[in-house]
C-alpha cells in the first residue's frame, strides 16, 4: 500500500514584493478595476515606484500569476497634512514625494482582480502592509479612500451622513466598508481628493491606521513568527440535514477564530461523523464507507475556506476509502492553496473491530508559514517514538486530533500528550468532540476537554497549561504560542530533554516497508 501523494492544486497563492515584469498583468488587473478613473499607471510609472520604494510595492499571485496588489509610499506626514490631493502625493507619477526617513506609510492603490475578490485577498494585503509599517518602525498608515456607494445616495445624504451610516453598518460602501474592518478609522473627509471620482462625488476619507507598535522592533513579510496564534474547536457532535449544513457549521468555526488573526484552526478526529447519520447502511463498516464518499469534497471546500479566510486548516480527521483500504486521515489545508496528508499509523482495536480500518506507513513533518509542525491523530500520541521523530526533524508545535468516549479514554491523551511537550521540548495542541450521536454506532457518545500545553519550565504556565476548554462543552480556544521559549529552553532549561539524550546508548528510526 501507498498513500496517495495530490501534486495539483486549484490555488497556490504567494504574496512578494512587485517587479517590473510584473506590469502586464498588474496593468491588466488596474484597467477593469479603475476604467471609470483612467486605469492603469504607465509602465513608466510603475518603474519609478518599484526603483524608489520596492520593498513597498506587493502582490499576491496564484500559480504565478500575479492576481492583487498593494502600492504605498514612505512620506514626512507634516509637509502635506490633512488637506492634501491624491497628485501631491504621487507627484504626477514620478513619486519623488517618497522619504526614506519619513514618518508614515501612505497606501497609494490597492486593487484585486475581480475574479479572486472572494477570497478576501485585500485584507491580506493590508495585513502585508501593516507588517511593513511595524518593520519600518512608522507612526501609522495613511490613505485616501473612496466611497463609491455614495453615488445613490448624494441626493438624499450628505457625505458626512453616509460615512456616520457606513461606519455604524446601517450601509455599506464596497471601499470604506472593507477599509473599516481593517481597523481603519476616518481621520476627515477630503474634497477634490480624486476629482475624477464621479462615483464618489469627488469626496474621499482620509483613513489612519495607527502602529501601536511604533518604536519596537518588527519582522517584515516573509520573516519567520517569534509568536504564533493557533485556534482549536471542541466541536459538538449534532445531527445534520446534508453536507451544506455540516460546512456551514465548519465556516463559522473558521470565520470565528480567523477573526482573532489566529494563524492555524483545529478540528478534532472524525469531526464530520454526523454524515454517517444520513446513511442507510445497516452495519457500521458500511455506514463509515458511505461516509467516506464525502471526504473529498470536505477537503477541497476546506482548501477554500483557508484561502478565503487566510488560515491555515488542520481538518481535523476524515475516513478515506482507497483501492479497497479504510485509512484514517487528517489534512493539513494551508492558506496559500496547497494541502497535505498525515495518515493515522495505529488503528485501535475497535476502529479494526468495527470499521476494518488500517494504518497509515508514513509520518510527515509539515513545512507551514508559522514554521514546522507535527499531526499525530489521537491514539498515535500515544507512542512516543513518533513525536521524538518529529521533534527530529524539528518540529514546534505537535497537533493532535482526537475522538474520545470516556473520560479514561481522554486521560489517556491528555496525558501523553503532555509527556510528549516535556519530552520534545515543544508545544501539543489538543481537540476532540462532545455531544452524542443516537444514530451512529460505536460512535454515539464523546468526552473531550481540548487544550494547549507547553514543556514544564520556569518560562511556561507553572503548569505547564497554556488554555484548556470546558470539559463536554462546545467552545473555541485561542492561544498565543511563543517560539523563542523553546529556543531558550533548548539552550538553558532547568532541564534539556533534547540535548542530553545518551545517542551513544541507544537510537531511534524508522523501518521502511519494501513496498514503499
Amino acid at each position: 500500500m501507498s498513500e496517495r501523494e495530490e501534486t495539483s492544486f486549484e490555488h497556490r497563492l504567494l504574496l512578494r514584493q512587485l517587479e517590473l515584469k510584473d506590469y502586464k498583468e498588474v496593468k491588466e488587473i488596474m484597467d477593469i478595476v479603475y476604467s471609470s478613473i483612467d486605469g492603469a499607471w504607465t509602465r513608466k510609472e510603475f518603474s519609478n515606484l518599484l526603483k524608489k520604494f520596492p520593498e513597498g510595492q506587493i502582490c499576491i499571485e496564484d500559480n504565478g500569476r500575479v492576481v492583487a496588489a498593494a502600492l504605498s509610499l514612505v512620506i514626512d506626514y507634516d509637509e502635506y497634512g490633512d488637506k492634501h490631493t491624491y497628485d501631491q502625493i504621487i507627484d504626477k507619477g514620478s513619486f519623488k514625494t517618497h522619504d526614506p526617513e519619513g514618518d508614515t506609510l501612505y497606501g497609494i492603490d490597492v486593487f484585486v482582480h475581480p475574479e479572486y475578490r472572494n477570497l478576501r485577498l485585500g485584507r491580506r494585503l493590508y495585513d502585508a502592509r501593516k507588517e511593513i509599517c511595524e518593520k519600518l518602525n512608522l507612526r501609522g498608515i495613511i490613505a485616501g479612500g473612496r466611497i463609491p456607494g455614495y453615488k445613490d445616495y448624494a441626493n438624499k445624504l450628505t457625505p458626512a451622513k453616509y460615512i456616520e451610516m457606513v461606519r455604524n453598518k446601517e450601509l455599506s460602501d464596497p471601499v470604506l466598508s472593507f477599509q473599516l474592518s481593517n481597523g481603519f478609522h476616518v481621520r476627515r473627509i477630503l474634497k477634490g481628493y480624486l476629482p475624477d471620482d464621479k462615483d464618489s462625488k469627488a469626496y474621499a476619507t482620509l483613513l489612519e491606521w495607527i502602529n501601536v507598535y511604533f518604536e519596537e522592533k518588527e519582522k517584515l513579510i516573509g520573516g519567520k513568527k517569534t509568536v504564533v496564534r493557533i485556534g482549536i474547536v471542541q466541536w459538538q457532535m449534532r445531527a445534520i440535514k446534508d453536507i451544506d449544513d455540516f460546512m456551514q457549521q465548519v465556516e463559522f468555526f473558521v470565520d470565528t477564530v480567523s477573526s482573532y488573526k489566529s494563524d492555524i484552526v483545529m478540528f478534532p478526529e472524525f469531526f464530520n461523523a454526523p454524515l454517517m447519520a444520513l446513511s442507510n447502511e445497516d452495519t457500521p463498516s458500511e455506514a463509515i464507507r458511505s461516509m467516506a464518499e464525502y471526504t473529498e469534497e470536505i477537503r477541497e471546500r476546506m482548501v477554500q475556506l483557508a484561502l478565503s479566510y487566510n488560515i491555515n486548516i488542520i481538518a481535523g480527521s476524515m475516513p478515506e476509502y482507497y483501492d479497497n483500504k479504510l485509512y484514517n486521515v487528517s489534512y493539513l489545508c494551508r492558506r496559500d492553496g496547497t494541502y497535505d496528508a498525515q495518515y493515522k499509523l495505529h488503528v485501535t482495536p475497535d476502529e479494526s473491530h468495527y470499521w476494518g480500518m488500517r494504518g497509515g506507513h508514513k509520518l510527515k513533518i509539515f513545512d507551514t508559514d508559522i514554521g514546522k509542525i507535527g499531526i499525530l491523530i489521537c491514539y498515535d500520541v500515544e507512542f512516543p517514538e513518533l513525536a521524538r521523530m518529529l521533534s527530529d526533524m524539528d518540529m514546534k508545535i505537535l497537533f493532535v486530533p482526537f475522538w474520545t468516549d470516556t473520560k479514561n479514554a481522554y486521560l489517556r491523551v491528555r496525558l501523553c500528550s503532555q509527556a510528549r511537550a516535556i519530552e520534545n521540548e515543544c508545544y501539543v495542541a489538543i481537540t476532540g468532540s462532545v455531544g452524542n450521536l443516537p444514530k451512529v454506532e460505536n460512535m454515539d457518545i464523546q468526552y473531550s476537554q481540548s487544550a494547549v500545553f507547553s514543556p514544564s519550565d520556569f518560562a511556561f504556565p507553572h503548569d505547564a497549561v497554556i488554555a484548556e476548554a470546558t470539559p463536554n462543552t462546545e467552545m473555541t480556544l485561542i492561544a498565543d504560542l511563543d517560539l523563542d521559549l523553546l529556543k531558550d529552553l533548548n539552550t538553558a532549561g532547568s532541564v534539556r530533554n533534547l540535548k542530553d539524550r545518551r545517542k551513544d546508548l541507544y537510537s531511534l528510526s524508522w523501518v521502511m516497508r519494501k513496498d514503499e
